[in-house]
């Protein structure tokens, strides 16, 4: 079945057809590394991830691109808040920025190219578009002509003579317009910098995407990905700058937009101190359910977290994985399945909340025959979306919560039996009780007791 995706450059839902159906491209904005990123920076990271399971079921070959941006005026600023070298909270914030991405069953990228490592690159970007007449240099600095590229605006859907007008910030003396953006700024002998035709400086944000992605995917790649919030200036300035370097050549062929997150109906924002970071997130809940929550919504929407909707995540897990605990000595064939609902749902630009719907039913169904069949297809299912993936008694003992005493809880539970069958019931009451506290529920049954861990 085709898979379809709105294009925000042509603002309408098109059939996705590659420019190479041997090797796709795509490349997703990835994070400036200076602090552990917050719930919302997630969004696009797992959502794409999805994008990228179903290509790679169309496609031979895909290949994914997601960036580090190690070079960045917010990274100068608190390497010298923790006086540190700039590697030390380079380094530090991209292995956690991994473990975070990994924790929530985000496959890695293909590849994840550093901005700091394709310097060169970049020069020679900017150099090009120097000589082509889109840039030029001012007081040390290199900045690209806006007035030279005609569609500037396109994405974004903004008139260039209303962005002038418009200009609301004090533009520096050395522009052409107020629109032109930095290429190259100069650093001072304490912030990192580099040899250039210039003089010693780092490159501009925009600039760095455009190198990067031109030494990976190619002149044109396929499709571009990156929160909505990036749309402009961010990806604007890339198709300019992108699209000028290589004579013409379109840059991206599809550009997708995530929607951002909300909390209890408002933007979440630092100065509303309503900020979730995913490092602390991960500690309190089972990642899994943060994986759910944020695939809820469509991705071109905005999506309200809330505690409400994640405690509705966290039920909707229990009962998916209450069914496959209750098939755990039904066999199924190491190859799964994906079912073609679930497929479906995805290839309708990614709707994410149909397939969960679909994937519902499939759970339902598997409850209800309790067949291989039915038990391979939810599995199977799961998998496209990255849910599912573990082991039944390993969500319920852990889902996601700080390490429990397994053997206390064993233990507990034996000498709980012992009291019942001595018919001392007050006994096995306030073990149980004991075990509340602990945050630990118990089911009896047909086939023994079974316990989980009761998640907040």
């Amino acid at each position: 079945m085709p898979i379809t995706l709105y294009n925000s450059l042509t603002r309408r839902t098109e059939t996705f057809v590659p420019l190479d159906p041997r090797r796709v491209t795509m490349y997703l904005c990835g994070p400036t590394v200076y602090n552990y990123v917050h719930i919302g920076n997630a969004r696009g990271p797992v959502v794409f991830d999805v994008l990228v399971r179903l290509l790679r079921r169309h496609y031979p070959q895909v290949l994914y691109a997601r960036n580090i941006t190690d070079v960045d005026d917010k990274i100068n600023a608190a390497a010298l808040a923790q006086g540190t070298p700039i590697t030390t909270v380079t380094d530090r914030f991209t292995e956690a920025y991994r473990q975070d991405m990994a924790a929530l069953g985000i496959a890695p990228p293909d590849i994840e190219p550093r901005a700091t490592a394709h310097i060169e690159g970049i020069i020679a970007m900017i150099r090009a578009l120097i000589d082509q007449g889109h840039a030029y240099v001012a007081e040390g600095h290199v900045l690209f002509d806006v007035g030279t590229y005609p569609a500037y605006g396109r994405l974004s859907g903004r008139d260039t003579e209303e962005l002038i007008a418009g200009a609301r910030v004090e533009v520096a003396p050395y522009k052409k317009n107020p629109t032109d953006f930095v290429l190259w700024k100069p650093s001072t002998p304490d912030l990192p910098g580099w040899d250039s035709p210039w003089g010693r400086g780092r490159p501009g944000w925009h600039i760095e995407c455009s190198a990067m992605c031109e030494a990976h995917l190619g002149t044109t790649i396929d499709i571009h990905a990156g929160g909505v919030d990036l749309l402009f200036p961010h990806h604007e300035n890339e198709i300019a700058q992108s699209t000028c370097a290589h004579g013409g050549q379109v840059f991206a062929r599809w550009w997708l937009h995530n929607g951002m997150l909300t909390f209890d109906g408002r933007k979440m924002s630092k100065s509303l101190g309503n900020v979730m970071l995913v490092h602390e997130l991960l500690k309190r809940h089972p990642p899994e359910a943060l994986r759910l929550l944020l695939l809820r919504g469509h991705y071109r929407q905005p999506l309200d977290w809330s505690d409400a909707a994640l405690t509705q995540a966290l039920g909707t897990l229990d009962g998916w994985y209450r069914v496959l605990r209750d098939l755990a000595d039904v066999p199924v064939d190491a190859t799964l399945p994906v079912p073609a609902t679930v497929e479906a749902a995805l290839c309708d630009d990614l709707n994410t909340p149909q397939a969960l719907a679909e994937l519902a039913l499939l759970a339902d169904a598997a409850r209800q025959s309790g067949s291989a069949e039915t038990k391979a297809a939810l599995l199977g299912g799961g998998a496209l979306l990255g849910l599912l993936q573990q082991a039944p008694e390993a969500w319920f003992k852990h889902g996601g919560e700080a390490p429990v005493d397994e053997a206390r809880i064993e233990a507990l539970l034996e000498a709980r039996r012992s009291a019942r069958a001595a018919r001392d019931f007050a006994r096995a009451d306030a073990i149980r009780a004991e075990l509340t506290d602990m945050g630990v529920v118990i089911e009896d049954g047909a086939q023994g007791t079974r316990w989980s861990v009761q998640k907040s």
